[in-house]
């Protein structure tokens, strides 16, 4: 089947009966970047729901230090026939004032690709309203068009600037100096914080510094968290619109806005959709399923620089910066699916250096000059199947030339034993792993020294990783002529054979999460045995494989992922909400994880064979892509019907797996 393009029929798009609905408008979101981890975000409606949204959400020092330069607007329609000012925003206070409340003219919305365009409808003019990023910049444009009616408009354009750390309320408590420099402004905080510049394409600017207070934050409110803010409209911006013509601004900190300022919005938004069409021909996917096209385009949102000279991945927005073990999961979604190797080459490569005692780092801090922590037992265990999937798919004998000692300088580090308790046993060649108060595994939730999901012992996902870094081992140094590789196979062959004897249990109808743990075996039902058939190298294969999918299909499984324990364990909960310690103690006890999707659906192809059963699981996800974070995948979702999505509006590892596991069904139907 040939699938129109995405770029000329939207995949995402809403009329008057989602976007003048505050409920329905409120809870869907828009995300654009710009490659530094810097972005622009808000709700559907209008109104900054979370601390994190912005017009212009700057990465200082890329991808880290992210700052919310420009919280929003003040957006009007002049009309010249004496209708009087319109208006476009959408701002709530904490009082539960709507003001103003442009929305109501809202007559739709939708995605081109991935960026987002309102179209307001008063009397016979429609305005379309367009915000993109230029790739690399921490620049926003947004522009207006006079896309119906034959009468000269005004806009007036008044920016809310805070310049605030993104996880931040705190607005900085003087005013800024304002001056009006020709059809713009230029802000100055002061100290060592870069000018903000805003700039018209035309029209007139007049300077103020007006504090306007007490914007309310909702979903900051459902968190628990401090959920007020303030904001300086810091003056106004004049454009006049005619018929067909487009007038826009542009807000910048770099130290170059004539840069864009010359480009133009026009070739600025034909270079942003351009760039669009190159990432799906990339992909192949120009005919693709209209929602395997918005999951390339979204993909490339989490791609970033790690500047001065190295990619990286978003773990997820808007809060997470760069995570080793989400970027090794996502890495060959975001990139063999996406037709982008050498970024994947990249990234593997700029990960390497950052190995220390087999480890590769858990996460990079939020400022561009701390140390990385170390504190996780698969990081470094996925890097090894991220190298193992890149060589398969395309045969890079350079780059294993390169990242194979790091590969065996991991495995060994392992079997010798390492930091955190981890090592292997060698009664049985298992890995062991952890130590009171640490958290280790993906399971990683901890409320001060509580380790919800502690996990010490032998996880079975861990052990899953770790026969497949053996197998891959093996496998590259055998194709050496090194003898060392039949040293890795004989331990390989061990552990398969002590997995076999200690996760399974002709009881159970499915695998032990942990065993030898400080209280003996923990055999309670989680998604983590769905590694152990979904890995390039299972575990298991037949009955036992078919068992323990089944297990997972039948009390784990829903739309969009699987849950984290079954609603039957005690410790289930099926909601996630409430202040940071109700939600970090459900986080792993019961929310579905939309990542584990991939693993599921490729278990499923494996076992049965199936791939028109195992496209109907990956279904669901059509309608995920046009709720929440529209256009992209969730973190999670409650593990309750209807299964309300929860946590990051845009998760890297979940698109990349939704997206991993949708090429490889289309592979196995031959498309």
């Amino acid at each position: 089947m040939i699938h129109a393009s995405i770029l000329e029929r939207p995949f995402v798009r809403f009329g008057r009966e989602v976007a003048r609905d505050p409920a329905a408008a409120l809870r869907r979101e828009w995300l654009v970047t710009n490659g530094l981890g810097g972005y622009a975000s808000g709700s559907l409606m209008g109104p900054a729901t979370r601390r994190y949204h912005g017009l212009l959400v700057a990465a200082l020092a890329p991808p880290v230090e992210r700052s919310v330069v420009v919280q929003g607007s003040l957006e009007w329609l002049v009309d010249a026939t004496g209708a009087g000012r319109i208006p476009l925003s959408t701002h709530e206070y904490g009082d539960g004032t709507i003001d103003p409340a442009g929305y109501l003219n809202v007559e739709s919305f939708e995605l081109d690709g991935a960026l987002p365009v309102w179209r307001f409808g008063i009397g016979g003019v429609v305005i379309e309203r367009r915000v993109w990023m230029p790739v690399s910049r921490n620049a926003t444009w947004i522009a207006f068009r006079l896309a119906e009616g034959e009468r000269p408009v005004e806009i007036e354009f008044t920016p809310l600037v805070t310049w605030r750390d993104f996880h931040s309320l705190a607005t900085p408590p003087r005013a800024p100096e304002v001056e009006a420099t020709g059809p713009g402004l230029a802000v100055r905080f002061g100290g060592d914080l870069p000018t903000l510049r805003v700039v018209a394409t035309h029209g007139s600017a007049t300077p103020a510094a007006t504090r306007y207070r007490d914007f309310l934050h909702r979903e900051e409110t459902a968190r628990g968290l401090d959920d007020r803010s303030d904001a300086f409209a810091v003056g106004t911006i004049r454009m006049a619109l005619r018929p067909a013509e487009t007038a826009a601004v542009l807000l910048s900190i770099e130290l170059d806005p004539e840069r864009d300022l010359a480009e133009g919005p026009d070739a600025s938004l034909a270079r942003a959709r351009d760039r669009q069409a190159d990432l799906l021909e990339r992909a192949g996917a120009i005919v693709a399923e209209p929602a395997v096209q918005q999951l390339v385009l979204a993909a490339d949102q989490f791609l970033v620089e790690r500047r001065p000279a190295a990619r990286t991945v978003i773990a997820g927005y808007h809060w997470f910066n760069d995570w080793g073990r989400d970027t090794m999961i996502a890495v060959p979604g975001l990139t063999l699916a996406t037709g982008r190797p050498a970024e994947g080459a990249t990234i593997l490569r700029s990960f390497a250096p950052h190995v220390r005692d087999g480890l590769l780092p858990n996460n990079f801090p939020d400022t561009g000059d701390a140390d990385p922590a170390y504190n996780t037992v698969d990081a470094s265990l996925w890097y090894v199947v991220a190298v193992g999937r890149h060589i398969e798919s395309t045969g890079d004998a350079a780059l294993l030339a390169v990242l194979l000692p790091v590969v065996r300088e991991i495995v060994d580090r392992h079997i010798a034993g390492t930091r955190f308790g981890i090592g292997v046993d060698l009664a049985d060649g298992l890995l062991r792993a952890g130590e009171p108060a640490l958290q280790l595994t993906w399971m990683d939730a901890k409320i001060g020294d509580w380790v919800v999901t502690p996990r010490i012992g032998k996880p079975v996902e861990i052990n899953a990783l770790w026969y497949n870094a053996l197998r891959y081992l093996s496998t590259w140094l055998t194709e050496r002529g090194d003898p060392a590789g039949k040293t890795y196979r004989d331990l390989a062959d061990r552990v398969l054979a002590s997995f076999r004897a200690r996760f399974v249990r002709a009881e159970d109808d499915h695998l032990a999460d942990v065993v030898d743990g400080p209280d003996g075996d923990d055999r309670r039902l989680r998604p983590n045995q769905i590694f152990a058939i979904s890995l390039p190298h299972p575990l298991l294969d037949g009955d036992a494989a078919r068992r323990v999918l089944d297990s997972v299909e039948q009390s784990l499984a829903t739309s969009c992922g699987l849950r984290t324990l079954p609603p039957t364990d005690p410790d289930y909960r099926g909601d996630y909400g409430g202040d940071q310690f109700q939600r970090d103690s459900s986080y792993h006890q019961g929310p579905v994880w939309t990542w584990l999707a991939g693993a599921y659906v490729e278990a499923h192809l494996r076992v049965h064979g199936d791939p028109a059963a195992a496209r109907a699981l990956l279904a669901p996800f059509e309608n995920h892509l046009r709720d929440a974070g529209m256009g992209t995948i969730s973190e999670i979702l409650e593990g309750d019907p209807p299964h309300e999505p929860r946590g990051c509006i845009a998760q890297a590892w979940g698109v990349a797996e939704v997206l991993r596991a949708w090429r490889l069904v289309d592979e196995a139907q031959g498309r």
